[in-house]
């Protein structure tokens, strides 16, 4: 069932691609609908394509985005006053389809067996329907706008996978080790309020650097977390695990590297200062850190 979600994933950046082509307003049409092409068709054929093919579109695709191939055109979408003449009439029912998605995935992960990513991807689709039928749309629209946001976002739409790829080979690459042996070295035995600190700091400062809690958590867990604080000092797992992932998105709230949640929103609302959101959330961010770093080492040994 998963696999059908990436396909109809891929189908759908198929036809932005195609959109893109065919749109001569956008002066680098061709560049941006190869990267959606390049990038549809990993989504419907990954699990066919060879291994090493699949590294060559990702450096195929490395190459559009760094080379300032990618642009944008005209969307055929509703104007401003379009777009408010329809938000005063629905108002508030506009957050309807918006609440679908994590509402109907969580229903469909917790009461079939369907699993979470197979939930966002149906729930998804229902929203889609249901802010149709709202707002008396055509299917035609919802193509347009997303193109025209994905468009927005452009390269960064991506930025998740592909620090989560790089998490996974820093792990099987040894670095959870040589950050475990750094720390060893650096911090006298017995130090238990030290070795929590170094956990969570490193999950804040890997996420910083590396863009993506997810890949920081499989180095700095690997290297700190398991044989400093769960293996050598009986910590809860449970929770080290659960408070280590939220220290790393601690630090998503301070890097640009975590360009969906920082940047692309700074973008979308046309701010004056790209690292803007980055700025009003430090503060905040480092509260939480000092915070789990109490409760992990109060509640977890």
């Amino acid at each position: 069932m998963l696999e059908y979600i990436y396909q109809t994933t891929g189908l759908l950046l198929l036809a932005f691609s195609l959109q893109t082509f065919l749109d001569k307003d956008n002066p680098k049409r061709v560049g941006t609908g190869l990267f959606w092409l390049i990038y549809g068709v990993t989504f419907i054929f990954g699990a066919m394509i060879p291994n090493w093919v699949t590294g060559l579109m990702v450096l195929a695709l490395t190459a559009l985005a760094a080379g300032g191939f990618m642009g944008v055109g005209n969307y055929k979408t509703t104007n401003e006053d379009e777009r408010q003449k329809t938000a005063s009439v629905l108002k508030n029912k506009l957050f309807i389809p918006a609440a679908i998605v994590p509402v109907g995935t969580v229903a469909i992960s917790q009461f079939t067996s369907l699993g979470a990513l197979v939930g966002l991807g149906i729930a998804s689709v229902a929203s889609i329907i249901v802010a149709l039928v709202m707002t008396k749309s055509q299917p035609i629209h919802s193509l347009n706008e997303g193109r025209r946001l994905i468009d927005s976002i452009g390269w960064a739409a991506i930025l998740s996978q592909f620090l989560a790829a790089l998490g996974y080979l820093f792990n099987q690459a040894g670095v959870g080790d040589t950050v475990a042996q750094i720390v060893k070295m650096m911090i006298p035995e017995n130090m238990l309020l030290v070795n929590v600190i170094a956990y969570s700091a490193g999950m804040m400062i890997f996420t910083v650097v590396m863009g993506n809690a997810f890949a920081a958590f499989a180095v700095i867990t690997t290297g700190i977390g398991i044989p400093l604080l769960v293996l050598e000092n009986g910590g809860n797992a449970a929770i080290i695990g659960v408070l280590g992932m939220l220290s790393g998105y601690c630090g998503t709230l301070m890097t640009p590297m975590a360009a969906n949640f920082n940047i692309v929103p700074a973008a979308l609302l046309e701010l004056k200062n790209k690292h803007h959101v980055i700025l009003m959330q430090v503060i905040p961010g480092l509260i939480i850190l000092a915070f789990n770093i109490f409760v992990m080492y109060s509640f977890a040994f």
